[in-house]
Formats: C-alpha cells, structure tokens, sequence
C-alpha cells in the first residue's frame, strides 16, 4: 500500500500524458452532440471517485449527473430511459459485475458509454464506446490508493471534454503537487501514533472534497478496522453532531474557497466541545494554520500569487496525506495493510 501511494505522482504523469489527447479528442465529439444528462456507476472507492465526479461536472459545465443505484436493474430488473444519456462505468479492474450490468443495459438503451478502468483488457474497456484507462501500473494492494487518484484525474479529463474550463496546464501540475504531499510522510508517521487506539472516527467534507471524506473513512475502515463515518458539514450539523465528546476523533478536509466558512464554524464548535480534531489542508489556507490546533498541511500553495484560491485542483493532493494515515495507523494497530481480513482486490456482486 506504500509503494503505491507513493508511485502517484508518476501513475498520474503517465495517464495525464496519455489520456489527455483522448480527451481532445472527445471534446470534439461532446460539442457536435452534448449529453441531456450523465450517469455514473461504481463501487467501492471507484464509486467515491464517481461522487467526485459528479460534483466536478455539475459544477464546471452544469450538466446534470446521477449515480447509478445498480440494484434498480440487476435485482429489480427495471426499465430505465437512458436516451441522450452519458453512462461512465468506473472500475478499478473493469470486472465490476454490476457496473458492467449498468454499463451493458446502457448501451442497449442508446445511450454512449464511457469506461474508465486501470486494465486496457478488461470487460469495462471492452464493453463502453470511448475509454480512459488510469495508467497506474498493476495495483497490487487490496485496498485502492494510485488508482483512486488515477480516477480523480479521469473524472478531470471527462469534464474537460464536456466542455469545462478546466486548464491543462493546471492539470499538468497535479503530478507536482502529489509529490509535494508525499513529503509528509514523516509528519504523518509520527501523528499516527496518537491515534493507535481509535475505534471509531468521523471524517468531513464538503464540495469537491465530499468524496475524500467518503475514500479516508473507507481507507480506515478496510485498513485499520476503525469504524469511521462520513459527512458533508452541513449534514454533521444536522444531528450527528450530538455524538460528539471530549477527544472524539473528528477529521476535515479544508481547502480555502467557498467551502472554508462552513468547515471553520464546524471547526470552532468542535473546539468547543473539546473534540480530538485534525485538519487536511495547503498552505495557502492561513486561516485554517491559524484556528486548528492539529494541522497536516500539504507543502505547496494551490493558488498562484495574486490569484483567487482553486479549490478545484485540491482534491488529488489532499487525499494523499490521508491514504498515508491510514496506511501508518494500521502499522501503529499491529495490522498489515496488505492483507486486510475478509477482503479481496476483485468484488463481484450483483
């Protein structure tokens, strides 16, 4: 799991290289003939990378997204109108029984299929129309880091070809700004420690860092056997916020940006409370340095000088700090994050 967290930065050099020219490509294609509306279908932590995605799109090109509840067709056998729909199928392996289901009817319905998958020759990348293949080498680890991140930038590309104003030369510094994260692997190493005896953890977000709230719980909870939930912020204030104790473990990811007045007003109330808190955020968040007590910030500045703070690019860097934890918090437990109990890398469910 730590080699391949640490193989990032290149597993994301090589697919941004690679796939950005199909991207071109395909934003070609999107112009002449846009989608009414997407589907998304995933499980696991590439239905994390999917919530993402339906963030990142919504919000750059204004195209409604849905998740795919796979269950509506492959146990109700239901009929669902996907004309002039776009389908993304999301597989780390691209033997996802169900999504490749989902991805099966899709077609059959008329609508055009995406696959973004790490294996070039699996029934995902076989089955969909146009694919984006993560170039993240053969994942060995059961529990999913470089190709979570891989599908990070896939859903970037995707959205760059419907049109986004996403910028390739923002895209092209991801790899930098995922080798800057990793340089806190000391820091991290070091803090886990302290939560040695955790059993049980919240982790917040919201916004484009929504999906690593819901990816660093996973991580915890397939690595360490922490029982870990996850929120939007709003959401935690809306009862589950009552659980909360002297030294309960609270985790928030706080990008600057239009996120970070709500995530500080949670911050502060969960001071108050006197809450065992730990915040994932960049340096260009001052604010954030300044009010949380427990702070791992990532090295770089995700806004240029004199420019306004882009939250948009914090989601691959912010979730490595946090894959780091998990794996360093396992070692702390006595456990092997390689071998994680009940688990193994291909889930086929339908």
């Amino acid at each position: 799991m730590l080699d391949e967290i640490r193989q990032q930065p290149s597993a994301l050099e090589r697919t941004l290289k690679t796939e950005l020219p199909r991207a071109e490509r395909f934003r070609k294609r999107l112009i002449e003939n846009p989608p009414r509306f997407i589907v998304l279908a995933a499980r696991g932590t590439s239905d994390n990378a999917a919530l993402f995605g339906r963030y990142l799109i919504e919000i750059t090109t204004g195209v409604p997204v849905s998740l795919a509840a796979p269950s509506i067709l492959t146990l109700y056998n239901a009929s669902v109108s996907l004309e002039d729909a776009l389908v993304v199928a999301i597989s780390q392996s691209g033997e996802s029984t169900d999504t490749n289901f989902v991805l099966e009817r899709a077609k059959a319905s008329g609508a055009v299929t995406v696959g973004i998958t790490n294996e070039a020759n699996s029934t995902t990348a076989n089955m969909a129309d146009h694919v984006f293949l993560v170039r993240a080498g053969k994942e060995k680890s059961v529990a999913a880091t470089k190709t979570y991140t891989g599908q990070l930038l896939s859903m970037y590309l995707l959205a760059y070809a419907l049109g986004a104003p996403i910028r390739p030369d923002s895209l092209k510094r991801i790899p930098e700004w995922a080798h800057a994260a990793l340089k806190l692997e000391p820091e991290i190493a070091a803090r886990a420690g302290r939560y040695r005896f955790m059993d049980h953890a919240v982790v917040v977000g919201r916004g484009l860092n929504y999906s690593n709230a819901f990816e660093f719980a996973l991580k915890m909870m397939e690595t360490c056997y922490v029982v870990a939930e996850r929120f939007s912020s709003a959401d935690f204030l809306h009862g589950p916020i009552a659980m909360v104790e002297p030294s309960f473990p609270m985790f928030l990811f706080a990008p600057p940006g239009v996120t970070w007045p709500s995530i500080q007003e949670m911050l502060q109330k969960l001071e108050s409370l006197k809450a065992e808190t730990l915040v994932i955020t960049d340096k260009s968040n001052h604010a954030a340095l300044t009010v949380a007590k427990h702070v791992v910030a990532v090295p770089v500045k995700l806004a240029q000088k004199g420019e306004a703070v882009e939250e948009i690019y914090t989601p691959i860097p912010y979730i490595i700090p946090a894959q780091l934890f998990a794996a360093h918090l396992a070692a702390e437990k006595g456990l092997d994050p390689d071998k994680p109990r009940t688990l193994q890398k291909v889930t086929r469910t339908l």
